[in-house]
């Protein structure tokens, strides 16, 4: 049994006329008849009651036909299903991101995303660069929103070139101080030197060399080379530990937006303060169409906010 027999049975079913249906299958009476015939002698039954006047259904055709056209619905599924995937119009996506862009611009993304293209599943996994890193040698995610930039000589380290990385945004480092702190008394924006003595909290170089790097060089920048007393990889706990007293940070300006008791935020003056550089990384031999899809999403967000 193949599905043209099914086809041709349901046309005939369908039209209760042999010619009108070879007509709407676009084939010959003759070679239609021998079909139903065949299908008839596979399945031991007769399918319709012929005679020169009139074509019916048989009560074994008149049971087989709702169960001819489910399955012929559902082979018609499979195949749009298949395109659409093909496509980049649905599937499944696996996205990994650094914590800071839940600050910033990936709830917009994620929501415009869900909105354009309903029928792609995203799966969401919070991770810092270097296991993003790992995780898209070993083709465990699709792509990655991570610090960059990625270089041969940077976070990609040597396997740099089976990588494709783009731009997303930069932001500027504002310093984060406890509330308490004596110099908040000045209003507006703080001069970086002023704090040189204080403790600093930062990021492992390992885990964000970037971020660590543009820290160092805005510090540089302002004269001196900042005490690290305590490190952590999540943003949250850097904010939590300038709450508790603990030191001061510089972090992404997109932290503005995580209020936590016990932390002001201050713009930094009197200096040039290093930028940090936020972009999406992919395998380039990765072929989905729902990547495509999310890449140019981003892209096209990306560029309506640096218009």
């Amino acid at each position: 049994m193949e599905l043209r027999q099914l086809r041709q049975f349901a046309a005939v079913a369908d039209h209760l006329h042999f010619g009108r249906a070879a007509q709407a299958l676009s084939m010959a009476q003759p070679p239609l008849s021998r079909a139903i015939r065949s299908l008839e002698q596979e399945l031991g039954v007769a399918l319709f009651e012929r005679d020169k006047k009139r074509v019916a259904l048989a009560d074994a055709g008149a049971a087989l036909l709702p169960e001819v056209k489910a399955l012929l619905a559902g082979v018609e599924r499979l195949a749009r299903t298949a395109r659409s995937a093909a496509e980049g119009e649905r599937g499944e996506l696996t996205l990994a991101f650094v914590s800071i862009v839940d600050y910033s611009f990936l709830p917009r993304l994620l929501r415009r995303f869900a909105q354009a293209w309903p029928g792609i599943r995203l799966v969401l996994r919070e991770a810092t660069t270097d296991v993003q890193l790992q995780a898209l040698a070993r083709a465990e995610i699709d792509v990655g929103i991570l610090l960059g930039p990625l270089t041969e000589k940077g976070g990609a380290g040597p396997a740099a070139h089976w990588l494709e990385y783009r731009r997303v945004q930069t932001e500027a480092l504002v310093l984060a101080l406890p509330a308490s702190h004596p110099r908040l008394k000045v209003k507006g924006l703080v001069a970086l030197r002023d704090f040189a003595q204080e403790p600093f909290l930062g990021f492992p170089r390992h885990v964000a060399p970037r971020l660590h790097d543009a820290v160092i060089a805005t510090c540089a920048e302002a004269g001196f080379s900042p005490r690290i007393s305590q490190e952590a990889i999540q943003m949250q706990t850097i904010i939590s530990l300038v709450s508790a007293g603990m030191g001061v940070a510089l972090v992404p300006a997109s932290l503005m937006t995580l209020k936590r008791p016990g932390v002001v935020y201050r713009g930094l003056g009197g200096g040039k303060a290093s930028a940090v550089e936020i972009g999406m990384a992919w395998r380039r031999d990765n072929p989905s169409g729902a990547l495509r899809r999310f890449v140019a999403q981003a892209q096209v967000g990306a560029a309506s906010k640096a218009s």
